[in-house]
């Protein structure tokens, strides 16, 4: 194993440890049990097997395509350093994630592929894991398809993706922070909580990575208060064969409502 993979995976194993000692001293919601409902499922099916499976999945989808387009050997970006582009890639992505995001929350079609990842009534470290195979399909793809055909150092992928799971991590644990000004610019669990509050039905807090999008395209939104609850109106089942088989059934799925009860 190269060092640069066995120092990415010990990022994501320490983080994960520390944030989950960190909710348990300075919780945002007091009384979340750290093994609650649906952890293990969120763990191990979601973050372990399913993000296994897509990933060998969508690197048959980069070499289909680039045996068809022979693009990465032009090694468009193979003379930039390295930071240079993992910071490319990390803005650029950061800024699709938004407006797709966005998107999900106001198309009755689309909401049906993210509503997974709101059904969690605990928000905490892990439950950004949970998202339906569809959607982290479409997103992954979008993610690393052009890393790979622009010919992109081989290291950015890996330490791009874990850049996506530490924040990932971070922005929902249940951990107290208050990051004042510094929110303005890149997105923490203050204003992300508030993202998957159960009175926030239309959406706020898009953002990923960069709070910036929500305050330059007016989504933000950070009250003096706590969320009264997360999670959805419907019900959602329990298990992930059966979560991903929801997004099929029939029923009404547009995310109705507005903010006038936060």
């Amino acid at each position: 194993m190269h060092a640069v993979e066995v120092w990415t995976l010990a990022a994501v194993v320490g983080a994960g440890i520390l944030f989950s000692i960190l909710e348990r001293r300075y919780p945002y919601n007091r009384g979340q049990h750290l093994i609650r409902a649906g952890f293990w499922n969120d763990l191990l099916l979601y973050g372990f097997v399913q993000s296994y499976v897509l990933g060998v999945v969508i690197g048959r989808l980069i070499l289909w395509m680039d045996g068809r387009t022979g693009l990465s050997r032009l090694h468009l970006l193979s003379g930039w350093p390295v930071a240079a582009q993992i910071a490319l890639f990390v803005v650029t992505h950061d800024l699709y994630i938004y407006l797709f995001h966005r998107l999900q929350h106001a198309s009755p079609l689309l909401w049906r592929l993210h509503e997974a990842h709101h059904a969690t009534e605990n928000v905490d470290w892990i439950s950004g894991s949970r998202s339906h195979a569809l959607e982290i399909l479409i997103n992954q793809s979008i993610e690393f398809v052009p890393i790979a055909l622009l010919g992109a150092a081989p290291q950015v992928a890996l330490i791009k993706v874990t850049i996506d799971a530490l924040w990932g991590m971070y922005i929902h644990c249940n951990v107290d922070v208050h990051s004042g000004r510094l929110q303005k610019i890149v997105n923490g669990p203050e204003m992300h909580r508030w993202h998957h509050a159960i009175e926030i039905t239309d959406g706020v807090n898009f953002a990923t990575k960069f709070a910036c999008w929500d305050w330059l395209f007016g989504t933000a939104h950070l009250p003096p208060v706590k969320p009264r609850g997360y999670g959805i109106l419907e019900p959602f089942p329990a298990g992930y064969l059966r979560q991903q088989l929801h997004l099929f059934s029939r029923r009404p799925a547009a995310p109705a409502g507005d903010l006038s009860s936060a």
